[in-house]
């Protein structure tokens, strides 16, 4: 799961840097870059706590600028490390301050971190926000349990883009949550920004009112609690109310509530995070893939679209050829196989050499005029060939219409459409190699129709010797005409006379009906394997492919079955999730 999270954060990424940051998507994309970053760290924190049980009670200070997070830290602690400045974002690093806690403590602490580095607190650089700090507070705090307590960055300064992922990454670490607000930024929608998002982590939380003036604190109350409503659904957590010490400019804590961190921690289960992370995930999930569906259901529909493309090709190639009166000739070739069979076998080869020697005059022309002479390409081959020119074409059109039609997904049609314009001479090509082979490998179908024919014939031995003793006679009455004319144009007159007359006599004969039901089942077989071996095993596989080719920051190329594995891996446990 974490990695299926850290690829459709990847994506994300890559798709925001070619966006318009003018445009609501860049503000949307942005968002889910940040949800995300939610959930891989979470992620990660189970990786964490499963491999150290016993790792420390860790606590996010977290809150808008100028809201007084590092004194509250400090004041927490009994000891001022946190660093403290009137200027906005002075803090720009997590920095971890460890309560009775010691760094042997803190194993698989920089693993969670990843490519973040810890650094010395004097060494972190505003030039450099992939890092944090960790130090150790020799100071025993009454108001604070063992624990490290992070303070952290701002949310909503204009530079904090720049840091939030530090920010993020400690948030989701912590185990609870202390959010300090002054009353001039209890409201900004910044705040409820994320502590929705946060909701479905299932961190206890300590709400701090600083700076507080006299007499403000009822109606800010009410306007937190209003707020709180409007963004979450649990109940209000507790509220700690500091009124601002002019004299000290240090907040301060109500000695009364001096156990409150302690009852909170209480609060704390590391046992339900396997639920919290399925909570989170599923908060988000629909919204996270969907552009990813959007690519499945352009896909889908492509496919659609090279399906029907298809379709429509094998209807032309049946009326083009199969059902043509004058193209289609597979069964005449099957007939001029039978007559080969038909020959008698004492004679044949006689009559192959007196063949061969009247249509010398014809074979010697054609190899003279070798080097400019071009047989007839077979009918079959042309009309496949032109309609696999015309489904290319077809396709090109329809995806154009699509990029015009469909505004919210344009660029994936017309992504795809650039790829096929580009492919299309590479796909022809491979398309008519295969029709080549086709066409010589049926060659065996049309010569298993022949001898089907031949061992029909076999059990009509009168009407056999009938048809061989008519192949012998119209081949000696063509080979007569032969020598009367020269042998020009011996071949066509051998073929035609003795086909026609072949042909009537199966026709007219008891196998007459045979015949017909070869002749079906050879067109059938031949409509089939087209279909299957052309059209459905080479087109449509190499069709479906093209938008899984095309290499755009934008796509996000996230495979239907990636997503039903992670799907499966989020809903796998009723209570929690498997860390894959």
């Amino acid at each position: 799961m974490l990695e299926f999270i850290q690829l459709i954060k990847q994506r994300y990424q890559s798709a925001l840097a070619q966006l318009d940051n003018k445009i609501p998507q860049y503000f949307e994309y942005q968002t889910r870059i940040e949800q995300l970053l939610y959930a891989e760290a979470f992620l990660r924190k189970g990786q964490l706590i499963n491999d150290f049980p016993n790792f420390p009670l860790q606590i996010a200070v977290i809150g808008p600028t100028q809201a007084g997070k590092s004194s509250i830290v400090n004041l927490l602690l009994n000891n001022d490390l946190a660093g403290v400045s009137p200027l906005a974002g002075y803090t720009v690093h997590a920095q971890g301050f460890c309560h009775q806690v010691s760094l042997d403590d803190l194993n698989g602490m920089q693993h969670y971190f990843g490519r973040f580095q810890c650094l010395d607190l004097t060494k972190l650089s505003r030039n450099r926000f992939d890092s944090y700090a960790i130090e150790i507070s020799l100071v025993k705090s009454n108001t604070l349990p063992n624990c490290v307590i992070w303070d952290t960055p701002d949310f909503d300064s204009i530079d904090s883009n720049d840091y939030r992922e530090g920010l993020i990454r400690t948030l989701a670490l912590a185990d609870m949550v202390v959010l300090v607000v002054s009353k001039e930024k209890y409201a900004d929608q910044s705040v409820w920004e994320v502590m929705k998002t946060i909701e479905a982590l299932g961190q206890p939380t300590l709400v701090c009112l600083n700076k507080l003036a006299e007499g403000s604190e009822k109606l800010v109350l009410d306007s937190l609690l209003q707020k709180w409503q409007q963004s979450r659904r649990d109940p209000l957590p507790h509220v700690v109310s500091m009124l601002f010490q002019k004299p000290v400019a240090k907040p301060l804590w109500v000695k009364a509530q001096q156990q409150l961190l302690f009852e909170i921690a209480g609060q704390v289960n590391r046992k339900k995070h396997g639920i919290q992370q399925q909570q989170f995930l599923s908060r988000y999930w629909q919204n996270w893939l969907e552009p990813v569906f959007a690519e499945h259901r352009a896909q889908e529909h492509w496919q659609a679209l090279v399906d029907q493309a298809l379709a429509q090709a094998v209807t032309d190639y049946r009326r083009d050829f199969l059902e043509h009166p004058h193209h289609y000739h597979t069964f005449q070739a099957a007939l001029l196989n039978l007559l080969k069979l038909l020959e008698i076998p004492g004679l044949a080869k006689i009559m192959s050499k007196t063949r061969r020697a009247m249509t010398w005059p014809v074979r010697k022309l054609v190899g003279w005029g070798q080097g400019d002479f071009k047989a007839a390409s077979d009918k079959e081959v042309t009309v496949l060939n032109q309609i696999g020119s015309h489904v290319l074409i077809h396709l090109a059109d329809q995806l154009m219409e699509k990029a015009e039609l469909e505004s919210a997904n344009s660029k994936w049609w017309r992504d795809t459409a650039v790829l096929l314009r580009q492919k299309k001479p590479e796909l022809l090509q491979d398309f008519q190699a295969a029709v080549v082979c086709y066409h010589v490998s049926f060659e065996q179908a049309i010569d298993a129709a022949a001898h089907r024919l031949y061992y029909k014939l076999k059990e009509q031995p009168i009407l056999l010797n009938s048809l061989r003793a008519t192949r012998f006679s119209t081949d000696a009455g063509a080979m007569l005409l032969a020598i009367q004319t020269g042998g020009i144009g011996v071949h066509d007159f051998v073929i035609t006379p003795l086909m026609l007359t072949v042909t009537s006599l199966l026709a007219e004969s008891a196998i007459g009906g045979y015949m017909q039901r070869v002749e079906a089942e050879l067109k059938q077989h031949q409509l089939q394997t087209v279909k299957t071996q052309l059209f459905q095993a080479h087109l449509h596989s190499q069709l479906y492919q093209i938008p899984q080719l095309v290499h755009s920051p934008t796509r996000f190329n996230i495979s239907p079955q990636q997503c039903r594995q992670a799907e499966q891996a989020l809903h796998e446990k009723k209570h929690g999730l498997r860390i894959l």
